[in-house]
């Protein structure tokens, strides 16, 4: 049987969850391929500290050199993150015939457009399953079972952390601040979260779901980027009440000839799909013009969910080099239609906002009456009670399909009013 050598470079929570599955289902993969994927060297900056899977001494390493140098190793698998290092590992490896897997979404978003075309260059293959989802399979859905389709939109919940921290506030009732410190106490959350919380790790991973949809590898300066931060435990509630769910979605829709990219918090409706979607769980909306509207599902963080969308990739690899095949990595055919990015302020929305203002009449025509100069129509409203002891009370609008830029133009000057307490909270509705 053809042996397969493979170096793994980064034995973090991944890179063990990559050694487990190839150890514990040698013989089940091997019976399924017909190859037999072997792990020959192991890099690591700590190879002393015990990890929860047995290893041969002889195969670790902390020089990277001993897997990039190595020509009998044919994969090199890329787990440790960020971008420097792992750039130069890669291309170096490319560069010395050996094909790549890497759950880097960070790396692959920034500098992907010119390592997938190195890549290419070098005969070679980058696979990234593992940087979309974890173990959902939307990177190999998008390139290969939907291959056909021209695609309208991507709604994403993509980000575990932000959706473990507004399902806690929605199921539990628990305030920002309390979810998220769950969070963290659950392994769930970084230490410094803020990648995950304020939409950044969501864009990356945006980058990437546009550019398998759409052909067109943007920058991250090209979406709007908000987070979850300022979403309060009653904003929460009152969009249930109003029959919403708050999720951090990261959208991608094209309108007309134009592409909107965007990460916020966004109101769904309750019986939306996306809506049941709780805890640390992914989910990928996609539209398109032959499969129609499909629903991508799962746990979007874990050891095993993104060890087993790495094994997935070196079994695509196996097989192609046992095939002795080579498929470009990824040759997105840009949609012509598309001639422009929509600028935040273009774009045209629903809105939920929540005003925290004074107790006394005059209020809400004051406010009105600014809405109504800037052409924005109230769907609905709700003066809340003043809680005992309380100095300010919220209103709470609905706010018919406006545009981005008049809603700031008028929310901003509705905040200089001596009625207006706190700046208020405006979260787009969208009914995907």
């Amino acid at each position: 049987m053809k042996k397969i050598n493979v170096g793994l470079i980064g034995l973090g929570t991944v890179g063990v969850g990559v050694v487990k599955i190839l150890r514990e289902r040698k013989t089940l993969l091997s019976e399924k391929i017909g190859v037999e994927i072997n792990i020959k060297k192991i890099c690591d900056k700590d190879i002393t500290t015990k990890r929860k899977v047995t290893l041969d001494k002889n195969i670790l390493t902390r020089n990277a050199n001993d897997i990039l140098n190595d020509p009998g190793i044919d994969i090199v698998v890329e787990l440790i993150g960020g971008i420097h290092p792992a750039k130069d590992f890669i291309v170096e490896a490319l560069n010395k015939g050996k094909n790549i897997v890497t759950a880097n979404k960070a790396l692959l978003s920034q500098e992907g457009k010119e390592l997938f075309a190195h890549a290419i260059e070098r005969g070679k293959n980058i696979y990234f399953e593992a940087s979309v989802g974890a173990g959902i399979p939307i990177i190999k859905s998008l390139r290969e079972g939907l291959v056909a389709n021209r695609f309208n939109s991507v709604f994403g919940i993509v980000n575990g952390t932000s959706n473990f921290v507004l399902t806690e506030m929605s199921v539990n009732n628990r305030p920002f601040a309390d979810a998220l410190a769950q969070a963290k106490l659950k392994g769930f959350a970084e230490k410094d979260p803020t990648l995950d919380i304020e939409g950044i790790d969501s864009a990356h991973k945006l980058i990437l779901l546009v550019y398998l949809c759409f052909g067109k590898f943007v920058d991250i300066k090209d979406i709007f980027i908000e987070g979850i931060s300022r979403v309060s435990l009653a904003d929460v509630n009152y969009a249930k009440e109003l029959g919403f769910a708050i999720k951090l979605l990261a959208i991608a829709k094209k309108e007309n000839q134009e592409l909107e990219l965007r990460v916020h918090p966004t109101l769904i409706p309750q019986d939306h799909l996306l809506a049941s979607v709780g805890g640390v769980c992914n989910a990928i909306y996609v539209s398109s013009d032959l499969a129609g509207e499909l629903l991508f599902y799962g746990p979007g963080a874990g050891q095993l969910s993104a060890a087993s969308a790495v094994v997935s990739d070196l079994v695509d690899l196996t097989q192609d080099i046992k095939a002795g095949l080579f498929r470009p990595t990824l040759k997105a055919i840009q949609d012509q239609s598309l001639n422009k990015l929509r600028a935040i302020d273009d774009i045209k929305s629903r809105y939920y906002i929540r005003f925290m203002t004074e107790d006394k009449p005059g209020v809400l025509a004051n406010i009105s009456g600014v809405l109504a100069k800037y052409g924005i129509s109230i769907a609905s409203v709700t003066q809340k009670e003043k809680r005992k002891g309380a100095q300010v009370v919220p209103i709470v609008m609905v706010i018919h399909e406006a545009k981005e830029k008049s809603l700031r133009q008028a929310t901003s000057i509705i905040g200089r009013l001596n009625i207006i307490k706190e700046k208020a909270v405006a979260i787009r509705i969208e009914d995907v």
